[in-house]
């Protein structure tokens, strides 16, 4: 079953009412995606890993995702696409100040747009839901540092610049090569198979309970 953008902020809410918190979700969300991006690769530990990371839950997801990482022993940068302090969720703030505490993974912050590495693997964690129209800066130079890499491209949740209800795409979209999305498949995203690549769903805990009154 397919639903849309809005149903699942809907049963997002539900669960995090029912007690399941937003910050678990993305705890799983980012361990999910994880599993799938180590599952791709023979040894994931002698990869470097670039994560680009914007001011929402999808930034959130993908500074999970570092931590995680980290374990791996595998040398990680994450580039927030923006200032730290304008962190727009509880979640994803809370992970920040996680991995301000872990020398192991390098942050980078800020709006500057001259992005010069060379990464095995990026993982696009910018824009998450139902983006549209002209992207700006420094988001813009970000996708397009990505789709001009030859680094293999990880979506999180959805290839930003696409929407996810519609499978319309803003004035710039990432090319990914994986695409892992959350608890059900959004309804735009199978008809983009050229932009997501593979398509897995995961399951993050949510409870089926949080779906009542919303499918």
């Amino acid at each position: 079953m397919e639903i849309s953008v809005k149903q699942m902020m809907q049963i997002e809410n539900n669960g995090h009412q029912m007690g399941f918190l937003k910050k678990f979700m993305m705890e799983n969300a980012g361990a999910a995606a994880v599993k799938n991006l180590v599952k791709k690769f023979e040894d994931i530990s002698k990869k470097s890993v670039i994560i680009f990371a914007g001011l929402g839950n999808n930034g959130g997801d993908g500074l999970v995702m570092a931590r995680h990482l980290s374990g791996y022993g595998i040398s990680i940068t994450v580039v927030m696409l923006g200032e730290p302090e304008k962190i727009k969720t509880e979640e994803s703030q809370w992970n920040w100040k996680l991995l301000e505490k872990m020398p192991s993974v390098k942050l980078i912050t800020g709006t500057n747009t001259n992005f010069d590495y060379e990464p095995d693997i990026i993982i696009d964690a910018i824009l998450g839901t139902g983006i549209s129209g002209q992207i700006r800066e420094p988001y813009a130079s970000a996708i397009n540092f990505m789709n001009n890499s030859n680094a293999f491209k990880f979506a999180v949740d959805v290839p930003s610049g696409l929407d996810p209800d519609t499978g319309d795409t803003a004035s710039i979209v990432v090319k990914a090569n994986l695409t892992v999305t959350f608890h059900k498949m959004k309804k735009g995203i199978p008809k983009r198979n050229d932009l997501c690549g593979k398509i897995i769903v995961e399951k993050i805990g949510i409870p089926p309970e949080a779906e009542e009154g919303v499918l």
